[in-house]
């Protein structure tokens, strides 16, 4: 098991869409964690490049996460929104895709890596007997004791628990209807769910920035962290600029639908404020058509009409090297253990 041979109990969240580079992966694998590449909106052969890279400059095991297709979305459903943004906005096409899936997991078949991990969606037992047939773990991330189940079911070895602190997308297997209100489970609810329902090894993620978050996460029962919004500063990842300087800011952080069709955490503006309302759930059909529009604002540094993802503790993100981030949070991990621990628990 890959997390028994960590130095450190961190593992590097694969951030797609730019943050995610072989650059940061190689930093937090050679400082001691589980370094992972994002293949997320990536062709194939993107992702065999990156592989490259990456093993070119460490020869310490990393991560590739994969992006599991949903269903394409009815134009129907989309009709009435991308109207909405179209007043205002020159779209892209809004089509539907699998992400390269079936060529993705044929490439990790053929050129292995230590661990191969899920979002959105749990693979088929076959797919994963696939990757353990060439001594790949399966990691899948959850969202609920029932997406649980199904992952282990399937032959996963590690659950990535995700909070609902966490920035980004929601690895939820499916997306809820845009009217359903349901408040998904915080991190340590889920990770005290998933502890009393399943033996699996868990990585828990969402929020978690310091070394006392990561101890509590450890207290939790969880074997690992899985951290993102941290390392988004770091030199080594590719954050763009408006985002990067967005971070520090004391600017509140909500779930929204407007950027992409499905459910993400981002630094709250005023994109999200006035599409959030009405954003169905629709991925990645409406990821696509907002493309053009985020790429613009970025290009003009205007933050109101780009997808800043960040989990709820952003503004403690530091602005350091990867590699020394990883190592002043594992002795803060050790230090807040210890202090945990000397501390008397008074009975009544």
């Amino acid at each position: 098991m890959i997390l028994d041979q960590l130095d450190v109990p961190i593992v590097l969240a694969p951030m797609a869409g730019g943050p995610s580079t072989p650059e940061l992966t190689v930093a937090v694998a050679e400082a001691g964690g589980l370094g992972q590449l994002a293949a997320g909106y990536l062709s194939a052969t993107d992702t065999a490049a990156r592989i490259a890279a990456t093993r070119a400059l460490t020869d310490k095991p990393f991560g590739v996460n994969l992006f599991v297709p949903g269903p394409s979305t009815p134009t129907a459903e989309l009709t009435d929104y991308l109207a909405e943004l179209g007043a205002d906005h020159e779209l892209g096409d809004a089509k539907f895709d699998t992400d390269d899936w079936a060529a993705k997991l044929d490439l990790l078949v053929a050129d292995p890596v230590a661990v191969v991990s899920f979002t959105f969606g749990c693979p088929t037992a076959e797919e994963i007997a696939r990757l353990h047939a060439v001594g790949s773990e399966a990691w899948v991330t959850v969202t609920s004791a029932a997406e649980a189940a199904a992952a282990v079911d399937a032959g996963a070895d590690v659950l990535i628990a995700q909070g609902a602190e966490a920035g980004g997308h929601r690895g939820s297997f499916a997306d809820r209807p845009a009217d359903d209100a349901t408040d998904p489970l915080t991190l340590l609810s889920l990770t005290q769910i998933l502890t009393a329902a399943t033996d699996r090894p868990l990585v828990a993620a969402g929020g978690i920035v310091t070394g006392a978050g990561i101890a509590a996460a450890l207290a939790a029962g969880a074997a690992a962290v899985q951290l993102g919004t941290v390392f988004l500063r770091c030199p080594e990842a590719g954050t763009n600029q408006v985002h990067r300087a967005a971070l520090p800011e004391d600017t509140p952080t909500m779930l929204t639908r407007a950027f992409t069709g499905r459910r993400a955490r981002g630094l709250r503006n005023r994109f999200i404020d006035e599409h959030t309302a009405t954003a169905p759930a629709g991925y990645p059909e409406i990821h696509y058509a907002t493309a053009p529009l985020r790429a613009a604002a970025r290009a003009a540094g205007n933050p109101d009409e780009v997808n800043m993802w960040a989990g709820q503790t952003h503004t403690l993100a530091p602005e350091l090297p990867a590699r020394d981030l990883v190592r002043t949070l594992a002795a803060d991990t050790k230090t807040a253990l210890e202090s945990a621990l000397s501390r008397r628990i008074q009975h009544s």
